[in-house]
């Protein structure tokens, strides 16, 4: 099932998520339902917090980057099969030159700006299995995972741009929060006078 994506300006995007078990709810349910909202709004990666769900999940497909033609071979091969589900992931290790990257954000409509991450990342996670892994990650597969990883820990992209910047899209930002934007997936928006359970 297609859910809505959660639009900035939601509180539950600025939530540290919580590590879930094998005991957690309808959980196939949940990833099968996240892959199938990441793939309907052409994202490369999806948490679980931009679902309306605080809890340490995100997912990654890095496909579309493999027809990217400046890329290396090697990097398109990698990318082109690059597809994890990360649970109550950690990341160990930040290495490597910090690189600038135009990034954009399924929770941020239409806002894309450069962010600097480092090259590599070393990332124990469980996968859909529960199976544990720790995997070293360079290139752009490591800023999709950086990206999303932010997510549950209640970061956004827009947090790491130059002061300057965030002024120039301060009024955009207040637009999405607004829900005065049009993307061709669906979103929830937060209003603040709707009492939450």
């Amino acid at each position: 099932m297609i859910l809505p994506i959660i639009a900035y300006g939601d509180p539950v995007l600025r939530k540290v998520a919580v590590d879930i078990d094998k005991e957690y709810p309808q959980l196939d349910e949940l990833l099968e339902n996240m892959k199938q909202t990441m793939e309907n709004a052409h994202g490369v990666g999806l948490a679980a917090p931009q679902i309306g769900k605080a809890i340490r999940i995100f997912l990654v497909d890095t496909t579309p980057f493999a027809d990217d033609e400046e890329l290396e071979e090697e990097e398109r091969v990698f990318l082109s099969n690059f597809k994890r589900t990360f649970i109550n992931a950690k990341i160990i290790e930040e290495t490597g030159n910090e690189w600038a990257f135009n990034e954009g954000c399924l929770s941020i409509p239409d806002v894309r700006e450069d962010v600097f991450r480092n090259e590599t990342i070393t990332i124990e996670f469980l996968d859909e299995n529960f199976k544990k892994h720790s995997e070293v990650i360079s290139g752009l597969a490591a800023r999709v995972v950086q990206h999303e990883y932010d997510h549950i820990e209640g970061i956004l992209f827009t947090d790491k741009i130059n002061s300057l910047k965030k002024r120039l899209i301060k009024k955009k930002l207040d637009n999405i929060s607004k829900g005065k934007t049009n993307p061709d997936y669906r979103m929830k928006f937060y209003n603040p006078k709707k009492k939450t359970s």
